[in-house]
């Protein structure tokens, strides 16, 4: 790879850049003149998103990433910075729930507490739970913690975590993503300020509901057809439509631009058509 780019461009490193929101992510920086490393768990996702960057005129390198091994990071790090330099802006993508973590009923029914049939509150997999905390909250640290330390003495350098609606108010059926997902607005807020006397600004975007095929079984039936928590969402939100992609990326623009936002750390920006704001009366 051409290392001339090198004197001009900074290095984003986005992780779940494979994924439908991520990759808008992933896109959106290389348009802003980032050299981007594409960093999934799936490679070929990764390398799709980092060839499509590269056939717009972008920059851009595929990795193929574990945010739960550290040491995988530690030689997509390596490599990283043999490719393409060091990390300016890190976009904590990576995240998800399971089906493992995800009850039957959206309350209490009589009879959970001794039901097989079905995943209750009482039967709710540890294992599942454990993954989904895990992915949310440990994808956030590992990555941090190895590459953070390119940002350590340099001008301009950002870190963006990815919460959710479940940080504000935690959603029925998904206990897991909820409290991890109020775990990452709160350890955000933490890395905010444990990075401040290094320069090192720290937010998160809060995205409503976008479709995506993390959360497509509990949006769409089989049919294609809406299912009935798509209506009570749509119900909340007072714009009545899912978000697109391309809607998360002005608050991208602006918490990850050193000028714009140089005062900027600690927040979280909600991009959710007014979800968060609605009583519902």
């Amino acid at each position: 790879m051409d290392k001339d780019y090198r004197k001009d461009r900074k290095v984003c490193v986005v992780t779940g850049a494979g994924g439908v929101l991520c990759s808008a992510f992933a896109a959106e920086m290389a348009r802003n003149g980032y050299a981007v490393a594409v960093l999934d768990l799936n490679g070929e996702a990764a390398a799709r998103v980092a060839s499509e960057i590269r056939a717009a005129g972008g920059v851009a390198q595929a990795y193929t990433a574990d945010v739960l091994d550290a040491a995988c990071l530690g030689r997509v790090h390596e490599a990283v910075l043999a490719d393409l330099g060091k990390c300016s802006v890190l976009i904590n993508g990576a995240g998800g729930n399971s089906p493992r973590a995800t009850t039957a009923h959206e309350q209490y029914e009589a009879g959970d507490e001794t039901r097989e049939d079905i995943a209750t509150f009482f039967n709710l997999d540890k294992a599942g739970f454990d993954f989904v905390f895990d992915l949310n909250i440990k994808g956030v640290l590992l990555p941090t913690q190895i590459f953070a330390r390119d940002m350590v003495g340099s001008e301009g350098c950002s870190i963006l975590n990815i919460s959710s609606m479940n940080a504000y108010t935690p959603l029925t059926k998904i206990p897991a993503y909820s409290a991890a997902k109020a775990g990452v607005s709160n350890f955000t807020q933490w890395l905010a300020v444990h990075f401040a006397p290094c320069g090192i600004r720290v937010n998160a975007i809060a995205p409503g509901f976008f479709s995506t095929a993390q959360n497509r079984a509990l949006l769409w039936n089989a049919d294609g057809t809406p299912t009935a928590r798509t209506g009570k969402i749509l119900a909340a939100t007072p714009m009545g439509r899912f978000g697109q992609p391309e809607e998360l990326l002005g608050a991208l623009r602006f918490l990850t631009d050193p000028t714009a936002a140089s005062f900027v750390t600690g927040v979280v920006i909600p991009v959710d058509g007014g979800f968060s704001a609605y009583s519902g009366v």
